[in-house]
């Protein structure tokens, strides 16, 4: 079948609700620049993109270009709206958000990943498109253009120190490394993961349903983050083993070092950073039944 093209003029911004503004139009919208960017607050590639969507906001909201973020979610924790409402903090998101729950956003731009980006220009039309990492200058280009032509004469800053430190970095080649891992009867492949113990496999998710478990995945990567949520009982510590041992140096932002991490709330836990290349072996052990694993994201 083949899919239908994407949309060419900025569509309604029919949403269940938007945070940092009153909702925004099409029309009300007509004369600035906008730059759409598809996000789930989860998502490991989206995280990455977030520090140059800031910048842009920081930068050019002033000389004509508004920054709609769209978060459609991927799991179902993700319609709550303090979840969503605690990560837009987390993250420092202050440009305006549109809450797509249900992807009538999304589908009226027939968006199909997370994340991606959407450049519109004065006039509504679309100028270009990106999905996943990258493309930061190319975008950022395009951004500076399309203000200059809405206000000519208008004085540019200089381009952002973020895209600027992009350009003069090699990117990380993830050729080789294990694709993301999906643990839930949904889209979990049999054989990618291994669990000890009483678990209950759910569509999205596996949960710890009694007693203690062990959550084994087999990797070759440099890092591994996993989307979990605590369930009702509360935080849940998550002893971290690479290869048998304590993960130390190699342990991730969110394990302390005595090789925990403490899941709090339903989010993106960063476990592994740094890991020798070859093929390792990931081990996250609790005794908190209600803990619920979605997916290991992998990093070069």
């Amino acid at each position: 079948m083949t899919r239908a093209p994407i949309a060419t003029r900025l569509p309604p911004i029919t949403v269940r609700r938007w945070v940092n503004s009153p909702p925004l139009t099409p029309e009300a919208l007509r004369g600035r620049v906008v730059l759409v960017d598809i996000w789930e607050y989860t998502c490991v590639n989206w995280i990455r993109t977030a520090p140059y969507v800031r910048a842009w906001h920081r930068d050019y909201r002033d000389l004509g270009l508004t920054v709609v973020g769209a978060h459609a979610p991927e799991f179902a924790f993700g319609r709550r709206p303090e979840n969503i409402d605690r990560a837009i903090r987390d993250h420092g998101l202050t440009h305006p958000i549109a809450i797509d729950d249900d992807f009538t956003f999304w589908r009226a731009l027939r968006n199909d990943a997370w994340p991606a980006r959407y450049l519109f220009d004065s006039d509504g039309r679309l100028v270009d498109r990106w999905v996943g990492e990258g493309d930061y200058d190319r975008t950022e280009a395009e951004i500076r253009r399309l203000v200059e032509a809405a206000s000519p004469g208008a004085a540019l800053p200089p381009v952002s120190p973020e895209v600027t430190a992009f350009v003069t970095t090699t990117p990380p080649t993830y050729a080789g490394i294990t694709p993301e891992t999906y643990l839930g009867a949904d889209r979990g492949v049999p054989g990618t993961y291994a669990l000890t113990g009483d678990w209950r496999v759910d569509g999205e998710y596996v949960e710890l349903a009694a007693g203690a478990g062990e959550l084994v995945l087999p990797f070759t990567a440099g890092e591994v983050n996993l989307v979990a949520d605590p369930g009702p009982g509360g935080p849940v510590p998550l002893q971290v083993l690479l290869d048998g041992n304590p993960v130390g140096d190699a342990r991730g932002a969110d394990v302390d070092p005595a090789g925990r991490a403490h899941v709090d709330r339903p989010a993106m836990v960063r476990l592994v950073s740094g890991a020798t290349s070859g093929e390792h072996r990931l081990s996250l052990v609790t005794d908190r039944p209600g803990f619920r694993a979605y997916v290991f994201t992998i990093g070069p």
